[in-house]
């Protein structure tokens, strides 16, 4: 019996060395001087998490040289393991970098409905430049942005051109930088709004659209790619921009379609043509927009 506790002492005092070695090593890394010193902990104590403070010093790193969210190396997307003394230990919570106290500032104002990843997380600041095509979209996407800071409630973009151009990203990256501010704004990728509303008429339906109806703010992205019924254009386009037009709602559209093109399509369904509501519908528009064209290269490619 003597044996066995001799043996188990013996043991317990190999893994104490051993811990108290890879601490001692530990301190020739100037990044965990510093860490252990704000913790202000007895170093009999912080022998028995070297390893886990070591990981907050690769983290912390980690951070130093990240460029957003999506280049991430920590093994919690967007979060540190961070220690913090508790009575006579010490325990780590995983704490939100400056990315993701960003990306969760905008999710709290933003609302996306069948938009992309890259389209979530657009920025202002990773809008592209070098084409020259661009710089009057941009120009009027910023002045939009210090306006309605001041003032609100004022015309959006109805944004139309080439495939690909980017037109979606720029207006995406404006409502994150308005959401930033505590502005509510939604992103619907319009052909999948219709076919989920419609899906959904007998739960959520109502909900839904009056919540996109009553936003801030109001991107219908890729108008003209749906396929019109009567009850599409009017029933719910038209619902959406008679609200948002007697109370002054910013709207934004993007479109491959002119808006000479877009009441050709709208004017057409399966079973007439009906060219009155369709001139209604580009009325409507025009009251909420300046029509601007983005013709550029492909970007998708």
């Amino acid at each position: 019996m003597q044996k066995i506790s001799n043996y188990s002492n013996y043991k317990k005092k190999n893994i104490l060395l051993n811990l108290k070695k890879n601490y001692m090593i530990a301190l020739q890394n100037n990044e965990f001087v510093k860490l252990v010193n704000r913790l202000n902990i007895e170093e009999e104590t912080l022998i028995k998490y070297t390893s886990k403070l070591e990981n907050t010093v690769e983290e912390l790193n980690n951070c130093k040289n990240c460029k957003g969210i999506s280049s991430c190396k920590n093994k919690v997307i967007g979060h540190v393991s961070y220690p913090e003394k508790q009575d006579n230990g010490i325990v780590f919570s995983y704490v939100p970098c400056k990315y993701q106290k960003e990306l969760s500032k905008i999710k709290n104002n933003v609302t996306f409905f069948e938009t992309p990843k890259f389209l979530r997380e657009a920025k202002m600041k990773e809008i592209y430049l070098n084409d020259k095509k661009r710089i009057d979209v941009i120009k009027y996407v910023k002045s939009f942005i210090d306006s309605y800071k001041s003032n609100g409630k004022i015309k959006g973009l109805y944004l139309y051109g080439s495939f690909g151009s980017g037109k979606s990203y720029i207006i995406n990256a404006l409502l994150n930088e308005l959401g930033k501010e505590g502005i509510s704004c939604i992103s619907v990728y319009y052909p999948s709004l219709l076919k989920t509303l419609k899906e959904g008429f007998k739960t959520n339906y109502e909900e839904r659209l009056e919540e996109i109806i009553k936003c801030d703010i109001l991107l219908l992205d890729d108008i003209g790619a749906e396929n019109n019924t009567a009850w599409a254009r009017d029933e719910i386009l038209g619902t959406i921009l008679q609200y948002r037009m007697d109370n002054g709602l910013s709207t934004f559209f993007t479109s491959n379609l002119n808006l000479e093109e877009l009441e050709t399509h709208l004017e057409t369904t399966s079973n007439s043509v009906d060219k009155i509501k369709a001139r209604r519908i580009i009325e409507r528009i025009k009251q909420l927009t300046n029509p601007m064209e983005l013709i550029s290269e492909n970007l998708r490619k």
